[in-house]
């Protein structure tokens, strides 16, 4: 009895140790990203798409047609009860975004504490989310992109250990839900799904042709033997009946059970998600331009003093994500020439939900569909800084490069720090980002 104790105490060590690390990331990351989020006063950038469609949903009866159609509807529910929690102002808008930028580093770390087993590593992920920029600013605006991260981000995490599992069902099941909440969010939250399925499926045929390595070990992608019980219906409960009802759920309150109005706005969701756009816009730009940083968007640039400005550009930091490109090279080469199973993994959580872009049959692009694979790149620069042989240092070395990138920055990612146009003009290193 007293072995067993100690057994059970054991196990329950490093799950404890998470839970306090993972409220420790919660805590201090919600904090800073309030600080000045009241700043600019006034609603800017999509926020005017998004707000007033979170304001309707407050009327005790709809007046008119449902605003912003487009999009399902969760995360402006979420905005919804911010605002009516809070305030119809700057704080009630943003509030929302903070707390689930906050969430998605929770997720981040705990993503890459399934992945790599340490500690440490899942730390440096986390900051190397942060210092990347993208999450940072996209958890300072009432738009609907931060909420389907932070679920898609979960939905990852929880694939992750279900992976390792002989089995995976309660994780999978896990991930299934957290998938069909990001789709409800944003329908891009489909891409991380559809890379848990395709993971899946894959694995499945190659078991089905009896496929096996000839010096297979423990570290491999693919084994012969992985999720032995679990089974089609299995299957299907997890990655399509459990994420529909999540997603359905969420149109009741808007469209009550009629099924026949819930189906009319998937058509119209659809419709306007892949209708080819014509014209152009000022920040648009192409998907194989996104991971160099060819073309950001501006969400606000105004003077607010003789000299100063206030100013958010959604850009990335290049210290971090231009060197991202460098650890997939070696990512894929260790999957390909290695069988890695932390390589696969990583590749595949960054290029599912960035390739997927390339599917779509719309013209109309911006940087910040980039976000998701953006994020999931700290997987990949910390398997690709953390590999056998690598120099200890070199990790929090970068880090520490990546920290002086993102307060470089900060004049013109958060409004309330301000800018001048000297520091404007220094900061803007190629005509294209202007």
């Amino acid at each position: 009895m007293i072995i067993a104790s100690k057994s059970s105490s054991g196990l329950r060590r490093p799950a404890a140790r998470a839970a306090v690390v993972a409220a420790i990331i919660f805590v201090i990351a919600h904090v800073a990203l309030l600080l000045g989020i009241t700043t600019p006063d006034k609603l800017y950038f999509d926020e005017v798409h998004y707000v007033p469609a979170a304001r309707q949903m407050l009327l005790p009866v709809l007046d008119g047609p449902i605003l912003n159609p487009m999009h399902p509807p969760l995360a402006k529910q979420i905005i919804a009860l911010s605002i009516k929690a809070f305030g119809d102002g700057p704080l009630g808008w943003r509030y929302p975004a903070a707390l689930f930028g906050a969430l998605a580093l929770v997720a981040v770390y705990l993503g890459a504490l399934a992945l790599f087993a340490s500690q440490e590593r899942a730390v440096a992920a986390m900051l190397l989310a942060v210092f990347n920029q993208m999450l940072f600013v996209q958890s300072r605006i009432a738009m609907l992109d931060i909420f389907a991260l932070a679920f898609c981000l979960f939905a990852i995490a929880a694939f992750i250990h279900g992976f390792r599992q002989a089995r995976p069902h309660a994780a999978f099941a896990l991930a299934g839900l957290a998938a069909g909440l990001a789709c409800a969010c944003k329908w891009s939250g489909l891409f991380v799904l559809a890379t848990c399925v395709a993971i899946v499926v894959v694995i499945r045929l190659m078991q089905g042709w009896r496929t096996r390595f000839a010096d297979a070990n423990a570290e491999d992608w693919y084994r012969p033997d992985l999720w032995p019980d679990f089974r089609l219906s299995q299957f299907i409960a997890c990655f399509v009946l459990i994420p529909a009802a999540a997603y359905l759920a969420t149109f009741v309150p808007l469209y009550g059970l009629s099924f026949s109005d819930i189906m009319e706005a998937q058509r119209r969701i659809f419709a306007d998600n892949t209708t080819t756009a014509i014209a152009g816009h000022t920040y648009m730009s192409s998907w194989p331009s996104w991971p160099f940083l060819v073309r950001p968007v501006w969400y606000l640039f105004e003077k607010v003093g003789d000299d100063t400005f206030a100013a958010i550009v959604f850009l990335g930091n290049p210290l971090v994500l231009w060197p991202a490109l460098i650890a997939l090279i070696v990512a894929l080469r260790d999957w390909i020439v290695g069988r890695s199973r932390d390589a696969f993994l990583v590749l595949a959580f960054y290029l599912g939900p960035y390739l997927a872009w390339a599917l779509l049959p719309r013209t109309l692009g911006f940087i910040y569909y980039y976000l998701p694979a953006a994020t999931t790149a700290s997987f990949v620069l910390v398997y690709a800084l953390t590999r056998r042989g690598a120099p200890h240092w070199l990790l929090w070395a970068f880090v520490a490069v990546g920290c002086a990138g993102f307060i470089a920055m900060l004049p013109v990612t958060a409004a309330f720090v301000g800018t001048s146009m000297a520091t404007f003009n220094r900061l803007m290193l190629f005509q294209s980002w202007i």
